[in-house]
């Protein structure tokens, strides 16, 4: 747990990062919890992961992708109403919050990564690289993204 506060502390200024699947469970939360364990892409996690997600967002800059939002917004569109109209109203508001970062497609897919993690994920290994805290719950991505945070915590 130590390790984790220090961690949080050192990027706290800096960003995080937020995956699809969590920035997804982010806006389900915030309309409705009971749908969490209802809705099939957030079904694995609990209300109380919600709301510890909402008290642990408290850092200088969330960022994100294009790539991540568009991957929510399909998302969330999978979604009946009316938690589906009120989920894209908070989108709406919150992406302005955002610190929206764009990288290029064409280059991103040339990176030796994408064919292993495709474009998305690509995209945030490439933009991260110890700049950002990653918060994901997708294990590949996870273990890329520690062994980038290792090598920037010992430059």
């Amino acid at each position: 747990m130590i390790i984790e506060t220090k961690l949080l502390k050192k990027y706290q200024s800096k960003g995080i990062l937020v995956d699809t699947n969590i920035l997804l469970l982010w806006f389900v939360g915030r309309v409705n919890q009971k749908r969490i364990s209802r809705f099939n892409r957030t079904k694995k996690f609990l209300p109380e992961h919600y709301q510890l997600l909402d008290r642990l967002l408290k850092f200088a800059k969330i960022v994100t992708t294009p790539n991540i939002l568009t991957e929510v917004n399909s998302l969330i569109n999978q979604m009946g109403e009316p938690d589906r109209s009120k989920c894209l109203s908070i989108l709406a508001k919150e992406v302005t919050k955002l610190d929206e970062c764009y990288l290029k497609s064409s280059t991103v897919s040339q990176e030796e990564k994408f064919t292993k993690f495709g474009l998305t994920d690509s995209g945030i290994i490439s933009l991260v690289q110890g700049k950002y805290l990653v918060l994901t719950d997708d294990f590949p991505l996870e273990t890329v993204c520690k062994i980038s945070l290792n090598r920037a915590n010992n430059d």
